[in-house]
């Protein structure tokens, strides 16, 4: 069971594969991992005494950051996010901790959730890919429905009194035009965060029909 790996410079966390979206250009379609991992896809979610454990066996000096990021929605285990966290700030304090969501944790617990972040993570990356509602449902497929837009904009700007650093971005991809972009660069320049166009990775998987 791949718990951590490493990827380029950072230590990547694979907590769940747990997600309320099913976006077309998502990479749980191309293969079972990433640069050349074993399979991201877990028999079980491994719990909190195995995820420190596995951080315990790496060197985190090694790494430039801490990367909750794996094949499913991080924030779909936020207790345990948050405890590992916790122990890789106690074991190395310098260490950046990054989270990699779809922003839709409010809507998977029921409630706010910046707040617990304060002090433990200092990177927010935000999957923003798309401008309006009505797109976004028809690229990422929430099961919240067509409100998980707008919740998704709202944990943002949550974010902003919490985390140090908030980054909302898109995908450079056939579903995301020029026209596209723009639109999305003035949102994020509205609401106050960075924006960052992702690079398309395609592994042979195109786009369905309904995101062209």
């Amino acid at each position: 069971m791949v718990i951590t790996y490493p990827y380029r410079t950072g230590l990547y966390v694979n907590l769940t594969n747990r997600c309320p979206c099913a976006c077309e250009f998502c990479l749980r379609r191309n293969g079972p991992g990433v640069n050349g991992t074993d399979s991201l896809w877990l028999e079980r979610e491994p719990t909190v005494e195995e995820v420190l454990a596995d951080l315990d066996a790496r060197s985190l000096g090694d790494f430039s950051e801490l990367v909750f990021c794996g094949y499913g929605e991080p924030t779909e285990r936020l207790d345990v996010l948050l405890a590992a966290a916790r122990h890789a700030k106690e074991t190395k304090p310098d260490l950046k901790v990054r989270i990699n969501t779809n922003g839709l944790s409010d809507l998977i617990h029921g409630g706010p959730t910046a707040s617990r972040l304060k002090g433990l993570v200092d990177v927010v990356s935000i999957s923003l890919n798309a401008s309006d509602p009505e797109r976004y449902r028809e690229i990422c497929h929430p099961k919240f429905g067509l409100g998980s837009w707008q919740a998704m904009i709202d944990f943002a700007q949550s974010c902003k009194a919490y985390v140090p650093d908030v980054v909302m971005t898109i995908v450079d991809s056939p579903v995301t035009t020029p026209e596209e972009q723009a639109k999305c660069r003035a949102i994020t320049d509205r609401i106050g965060v960075r924006l960052r166009i992702r690079p398309y990775e395609n592994l042979g998987v195109e786009p369905s029909a309904s995101a062209r």
